[in-house]
């Protein structure tokens, strides 16, 4: 089974690629980063406890309003006094959900603490989002799908690429647009909160660089500087040069002969150690230059 690990900075499109790859013709299995990483944090959880420790003494707003958690917490329930009066009482007992918006505010930046914050919530976020996707990845293998993909944000910052043969980067030619789109999308943002948000996820032109560097086949830039439909075209001739030879009857030998499976799986992961040190020795012997 292939894995196409699909990555872009903030408000280049990343989503809207990964809802067009979850859709006919493509019809792919998504594992999404995001979503398990809420579930890492959601309250009653070790990650949630470590959080509020760690960040709770400092940042007075962390956890929403109660009304408002009564609202997140019991939305499911609503119409059923009995099921909503269990629902509050099980939130209650958990802990009230974090405000995402003031935890960003701790951990979005480039400052020195602002980074050292970062680095601790992906130590408590990353290893349960690793375990996850490796429980989901062995199940569509097992269900027969000729791939999946890995939605992840931060694909080259988790070290994640490593196990991705294939990646395909969402990505904007002009700044300008990508601080556009992510104020359209999140109003709330101030502009320095949201200048913040991008360049804690690093440049768009150094993740463009580090995916073409992987190689014809193993690396996709799709620009998403147009509309939708111009993005829809963009994906379909990615997906279609990457479906050439992948699907049909080695989906089920390597579903079948899993000593074959181990090992493509190892060689894979070899790949992709061994390119992300070229890149690393690249880069630094760049930097010596300047």
């Amino acid at each position: 089974m292939l894995l196409l690990a699909l990555t872009g900075s903030l408000a280049t499109g990343k989503s809207t690629v990964s809802n067009i790859l979850s859709s006919p013709p493509h019809s792919l299995p998504i594992i999404d980063a995001d979503l398990l990483a809420r579930k890492a944090v959601e309250p009653g959880t070790r990650g949630y406890r470590r959080i509020i420790s760690h960040f709770g003494p400092t940042t007075p707003d962390l956890l929403l309003p109660s009304s408002d958690a009564r609202d997140v917490t019991g939305s499911q329930a609503k119409g059923n006094k009995e099921n909503d009066s269990k629902a509050k009482r099980e939130a209650q007992a958990r802990g009230r959900p974090l405000n995402r918006a003031a935890l960003g505010r701790r951990v979005f930046g480039s400052t020195r603490s602002r980074t050292r914050d970062r680095k601790f919530l992906n130590s408590i976020v990353h290893p349960f989002v690793r375990w996850q996707m490796c429980k989901l990845v062995l199940h569509y293998f097992v269900s027969g799908h000729w791939a999946a993909v890995l939605d992840i944000p931060l694909l080259y910052d988790s070290g994640l690429d490593n196990f991705a043969p294939v990646v395909m980067m969402v990505a904007v030619s002009d700044p300008k647009i990508q601080m556009q789109r992510l104020r359209v999308r999140d109003p709330h943002l101030s502009e320095q909160e949201a200048r913040d948000r991008v360049e804690s996820q690093g440049g768009v032109e150094e993740k463009v660089k580090r995916t073409e560097a992987r190689g014809r086949g193993r690396g996709w830039v799709v620009w998403n500087d147009g509309d939708k439909k111009e993005l829809e075209r963009e994906v379909g001739r990615a997906m279609e040069s990457l479906e050439k030879g992948r699907r049909g009857v080695w989906t089920w030998v390597f579903l079948v002969i899993w000593p074959l499976t181990v090992g493509w799986a190892i060689f894979e992961v070899w790949r992709g150690w061994r390119g992300r040190r070229r890149w690393e020795s690249r880069k630094a012997a760049e930097e010596k230059k300047v």
